[in-house]
């Protein structure tokens, strides 16, 4: 059996005495002693074990977010392939009893369909305190939810015809509600004819299981909560449209849209085939027209009035009912449902008291769920029936901390940076609390800070109903209880890694918080978007730092933060801004590394370069074509004869003319389709020559990383000169990767000021030219061929012999070798630190930090883990082969008859 002590799992033996306690949740089996059972839901350090191995912890007491709304954090552990991993989870527990809280719909922006917005902007707009993602919608579509949505007994949309899709509702009395459903609806006319509505607010799609079209021989309801004039985009049919407002039918359109939005006292009745000869037969302009509707159970037949409804909200598949995991309603392989991913859920408890928005985290510090994961939690918390929401990328939990004014993430999303998805709906949690009394003091501020970052904090209050109070009368003294992190009279500055217990006193009052400064080990990466630059004396460059932190977290790391090193040169580094002052005898290559409490980055590479002509437009094999922005912007792009003194020479010719549309007008020369053409790699600098018409606009250069994000320069901020002249641009700190591609050179009409400046006109370009490294690559390292054989201390390069003091190894399948002799051969060197085990090897761009005996490696400044260690041999350091020469980019081949390794580069 297993109990709970001081926070862990121990198992001990029945004979103990210990008079235990049975408790069944949701089928799984808890056992423990009846003096650890604690109060309230769990407790503060309770855990559902269950016969899988699958363990629920709930860290804390959880946090309030207003009366009635509590964060639960949890912590899942299950086995996946025989290893233990761990999720974080993180649930909203809503009292659907308490008259100052309640749930409600979020949609879009203002409320409206067809617009998509983060779930942060949602709550925002709305109010609410907290808040998750909500229903599936179709990625490449308008952004209008598949299932139907109530909002305070308006019907928002209507659930479209989909096998297996679930909502989540509260009825007006507040109890909860999971089903599915689907809607029934009807147009009445003056003299009594009918026509059957299919739905409210939907966007096209096919019908399951049948596969027709959802809008062909059909007749929808379109509302102001529609904010798209086309009504829907793509449906694959020809619509006639009524215009209806006061229930009077005010316009008929005859097989085309009417234009513009539906107007807010209003609605339009789209119809087609069937739905469209209807409307031609019997409605006509001035005439009387009711329509009614209502949603209606699939499973019990049951109607449902909307304004029966406080909220209502679709989803996917049902996840849990009655307490324990259910079978899926719905085909899981297009949610990935078999994957560990980030997901969102929605269900209540067994007595309807409790609504728990949910959400698996997937980051840094956790792996996601699958949905069978994600079932067995549900039920594990508490969950008597539930659903499931959007997840992956969309997944989005935000909740107002105690005393804040706002909502803010709860976690790192999934998304790569961290950044939130935009989302057709969501489901949000307000609260009508009057203003209480202060309750509580709390210090306010940022939970963790970089060495050398000076944070500010605050002293707020909350009420009674833990909403936020007015604390700026209350003057408090501050201190920490270490050195961790200093008072600055501002703030706290973080001055070595470890963590901090701040504390604010007023009077007899206070309030205390942990402060942790992040070091070295809890960074991912550490680069700049400077990689390259000239190795001149005299070369300045900004180098500005970004960390992008073990929990997904992105954070500019301060200057002072960083200590660097430089190989090949001398330099400083003062106020983010590197400037070299004299470069090495014989040095062609040199390196300026930054590093982060111990944590090194990506080196900035510096090489001896050159200027080169990289188009002249003299033979050019590729296509250039116009485009314009707004669409009734027009012009042309093409090369031609040059005039006056470029006229024996060929160049690129933009012409333009922006005085239809509005807003911002772009004018783009386009290259190579919208693909692009490639610049020489580590460019530090592009000129080109334009001939210039004076017209006060922008005059930009666009490139495209082989990420396929963006890179914007600016060639000409105004474009303010006339005639040819030569503009040159520092591309030092553009961001510019390797394999990145021009793709256009444009000019911009701003809206702001656009009276100001030229709508029609024409630029030429020519003689565009790239700085960059003038040696092969990027590096100048030799090309080689080594070979090597496993127990013989001797080498051959390039076919000459030589001796080595240690020998190649061979060990549990891996080949080891001494670092230092391939980098003799391929160029590069190494340092050993004897105090922290460490061998760091930079060769040409690459700097591979390795640790003995740690898997865990740094490669160009991020986190990396490998299958093996260096190894110490005989008081010399090897390091595994396979990992060293794929990093530094040599080929290896193994000969198994006679142990030999070629490596060649």
């Amino acid at each position: 059996m297993v109990v709970r002590k001081d926070t862990k799992l121990v198992r001990v033996a029945a004979r103990s005495g210990k008079k235990l306690f049975l408790v069944t949740l949701a089928g799984l089996i808890w056992i423990q002693p009846v003096w650890d059972i604690g109060t309230g839901w769990f407790g503060s350090t309770s855990s559902v074990h269950a016969a899988s191995e699958q363990v629920v912890k709930l860290n804390g007491d959880g946090e309030m977010i207003t009366s009635g709304a509590k964060l639960l954090k949890y912590q899942y552990t299950t086995t996946r392939s025989g290893k233990s991993v761990k999720v974080l989870a993180d649930v909203i527990q809503v009292d659907l009893t308490n008259p100052y809280v309640h749930l409600d719909v979020m949609t879009g922006k203002e409320g409206q369909v067809t617009t998509r917005q983060s779930v942060q902007g949602m709550a925002r707009e709305t109010g609410a305190v907290a808040g998750v993602n909500g229903d599936f919608f179709s990625t490449s579509g308008q952004g209008v939810a598949l299932g139907g949505a109530v909002s305070q007994g308006t019907l928002v949309t209507s659930p479209s015809q989909l096998t297996g899709m679930y909502a989540f509702a509260v009825r007006s009395d507040g109890t909860p509600l999971i089903d599915r459903f689907e809607f029934q609806g009807s147009v009445l006319t003056d003299n009594g004819l009918t026509f059957p509505l299919s739905g409210i607010n939907q966007e096209a799609y096919m019908i399951e299981p049948d596969k027709t079209y959802s809008h062909a021989n059909k007749m929808y309801i379109y509302t102001s909560a529609w904010k798209s004039e086309d009504r829907p985009k793509d449906s694959s049919t020809t619509p006639t449209e009524v215009l209806v407002q006061g229930d009077i039918v005010q316009q008929i359109s005859i097989k085309a849209a009417i234009p513009g939005q539906v107007p807010s006292d209003g609605y339009i009745l789209r119809a087609h085939g069937a739905a469209a000869d209807f409307v031609a037969a019997n409605l006509y302009v001035g005439q009387r027209l009711d329509t009614s509707y209502r949603l209606r159970s699939v499973a019990s037949g049951q109607e449902l009035n909307p304004t029966d409804l406080k909220m209502m909200i679709g989803g996917h598949t049902l996840l849990v009912d009655q307490g324990k995991p259910s079978a899926f309603t719905r085909s899981i392989t297009s949610i990935s449902g078999s994957s560990a991913v980030a997901r969102t859920a929605v269900g209540y408890s067994q007595d309807g008291k409790y609504a728990y928005l949910i959400a698996a985290e997937k980051n840094g510090n956790s792996s996601g769920m699958t949905l069978a994961e994600l079932q067995k939690f549900m039920a594990a918390i508490g969950v008597w029936k539930g659903l499931n929401l959007d997840g992956g990328g969309s997944t989005t939990m935000v909740d107002r901390p105690l005393a804040e004014n706002e909502a803010t993430l709860t976690f790192t999303t999934s998304n790569g940076d961290g950044s939130q998805r935009a989302v057709a709906n969501g489901l949000g949690v307000y609260t009508t609390a009057p203003q209480g009394t202060l309750k509580g003091l709390k210090v306010s501020g940022a939970s963790s800070i970089l060495i050398g970052q000076t944070a500010a904090y605050t002293l707020k209050g909350y009420d009674n109903y833990y909403n936020p109070v007015d604390t700026s009368g209350i003057q408090a003294n501050w201190k920490a209880d270490n050195g961790n992190v200093n008072w600055t009279g501002e703030g706290f500055k973080g001055v070595k890694a470890g963590t901090s217990q701040v504390t604010a006193i007023s009077g007899d009052a206070k309030a205390s918080m942990a402060v942790t400064v992040l070091g070295g080990k809890d960074l991912a990466s550490l680069s700049s978007t400077t990689t390259y630059a000239p190795l001149e004396a005299g070369t300045s460059v900004s180098v500005p730092m970004t960390a992008k932190l073990k929990d997904g977290r992105t954070v500019e790391v301060p200057a002072e933060s960083l200590t660097w090193e430089f190989k090949g040169m001398k330099a400083s580094v003062s106020g983010g801004v590197l400037t070299v002052q004299s470069v090495n005898d014989g040095a062609k290559v040199g390196y300026a590394t930054a590093k982060y409490d111990g944590f090194s980055a990506t080196p900035i590479v510096l090489s001896t370069s050159a200027e080169q002509i990289w188009e002249n437009f003299e033979s050019t094999s590729y296509p250039v074509s116009f485009k314009g922005l707004p669409a009734e912007a027009t012009g042309t792009a093409s090369i031609v004869q040059g005039t006056e003194d470029r006229q024996n020479s060929k160049v690129l010719k933009l012409d333009y003319d922006l005085t239809n549309g509005t807003g911002n007008k772009f004018a783009y020369a386009e290259l190579n389709g919208t693909t692009g053409k490639s610049i020489p790699d580590g460019s530090t600098a592009m000129s080109v020559d334009v001939l210039g018409d004076s017209s006060l606009n922008w005059l930009r250069a666009e490139f495209a990383n082989p990420d396929g994000n963006a890179v914007y320069v600016d060639l000409a901020k105004p474009l303010n000169f006339s005639g040819w002249k030569t503009l040159t641009v520092d591309l030092t700190s553009a961001g510019l990767k390797p394999s990145a591609k021009l793709k256009r050179l444009y000019l911009v009409n701003l809206e702001e000021g656009q009276d100001e400046r030229a709508l029609t006109g024409s630029v030429s370009f020519d003689n565009i030219k790239f700085t960059s490294p003038v040696i092969d690559g990027d590096t100048g390292l030799p090309s080689a061929k080594v070979v090597m054989t496993v127990g013989q201390k001797s080498l051959t390069v390039n076919g000459k012999k030589q001796g080595i003091d240690v020998a190649p190894l061979l060990k549990n399948d891996t080949t080891y070798v001494p670092i230092k002799y391939v980098l003799d051969s391929f160029g590069g060197q190494s340092e050993w630190n004897s105090t922290a085990k460490k061998i760091t090897v930079m060769s040409g761009s690459t700097l591979l930090e390795l640790t003995v005996g740690k898997k865990e490696f740094t490669l160009n400044g991020a986190r990396k883990q490998s299958e093996v260690s260096p190894i110490i041999v005989d008081d010399r350091t090897l390091v595994p082969l396979r990992l060293v020469s794929e990093a530094l980019g040599i080929d290896v081949k193994w000969e198994k008859k006679t142990k030999s390794i070629t490596l060649e580069s």
